[in-house]
């Protein structure tokens, strides 16, 4: 009799310490519980040919065929026919962002190709990939939604490019220089493209497309996206207008159609389909289901690893 008491005490000691186990949130979750995450709708065939496409077509645009596509004279010059200003008074007040010396707006440009071209893509990126690995979603999710961002970002900047060729805008360093002096500038195809702000419509289409992405997806923290992200990309627009080379509508509206490639891209091309949990989806060997199995003479456990 003894001995069955003393052999049972270890048992009902294991079995008690077993039953506390579940309660702990990691192992009580059960997968009904855990955080969703989305697939998108995504073809590597159609996506990949959408996405090349249009940086081939904005790249030759822009390295190959733009002396020729350019408007030699401004369409849109803010000036009447008998050579009055007529700039619009919030691009007259906008303007009083542009830095007063030629080093100071040179600075400016250079800091804006830094930032659009190079800390807010990497960011982007980089943040995405770390949500991707914060919600244990699959690697192919990052993958694809690099690819999602970049489609967006792509045909953003193509419409960018064909508006700026049919409006001829005049650049504001150029609307102040005579008419002998435009020829002269360092870029002259480039004087009459200032309609509007590539560097912004670049920027935000970045930002908001891997925040809708993010929020498609359900990716934990994706608000980062949207704190960190916005800042820098109103810091290119406010940049561009720093050297001089936007007005303040160029920039709002790279700004609002920048952002509207952002969030439709996505929305319409990518919408969700069915939702897994970033258990199911993750390949950690952490997500394990315990459960206590208790006879008269023993204790043990089950589960799924």
């Amino acid at each position: 009799m003894l001995r069955d008491v003393r052999t049972l005490i270890p048992s009902l000691a294991l079995s008690l310490l077993v039953a506390l186990v579940p309660a702990t949130p990691a192992l009580a979750q059960s997968p009904d519980d855990a955080p969703k995450l989305h697939e998108l709708r995504f073809d590597w065939a159609r996506d990949g040919i959408i996405t090349g496409t249009s940086a081939v077509l904005w790249i030759s645009s822009e390295a190959l065929f733009k002396e020729d596509l350019a408007p030699a004279e401004c369409r849109w010059c803010d000036r009447a026919p008998d050579g009055t200003d007529r700039l619009n008074r919030l691009d007259r007040w906008g303007r009083g962002l542009a830095g007063d010396t030629d080093a100071s707006r040179h600075r400016a440009a250079t800091w804006s190709n830094i930032l659009g071209f190079g800390a807010v893509p990497l960011g982007v990126m980089g943040a995405q990939f770390a949500l991707v690995r914060s919600s244990k979603a699959p690697d192919r999710f990052f993958a694809e939604d690099a690819t999602i961002i970049l489609e967006s970002t792509m045909l953003a900047i193509l419409a960018n490019q064909a508006v700026k060729f049919i409006a001829g805008r005049e650049r504001p360093f150029v609307h102040v220089l005579s008419a002998d002096q435009k020829p002269l500038t360092e870029q002259p195809s480039d004087n009459n493209l200032s309609f509007y702000s590539g560097h912004t419509s670049l920027a935000f289409s970045l930002v908001v497309s891997a925040g809708t992405v993010a929020a498609l997806r359900g990716y934990e923290h994706q608000e980062w996206i949207w704190a960190v992200g916005l800042p820098l990309a109103a810091s290119v627009g406010l940049l561009r207008m720093g050297a001089d080379k936007h007005y303040l509508t160029d920039v709002a509206m790279g700004a609002i159609l920048g952002s509207a490639f952002g969030v439709a891209i996505p929305l319409l091309m990518h919408g969700r389909q069915q939702a897994v949990t970033s258990s199911e989806s993750s390949t950690s060997p952490t997500a394990t289901r315990w459960k206590p199995v208790v006879g008269a003479r023993m204790a043990g456990i089950s589960g799924v690893f």
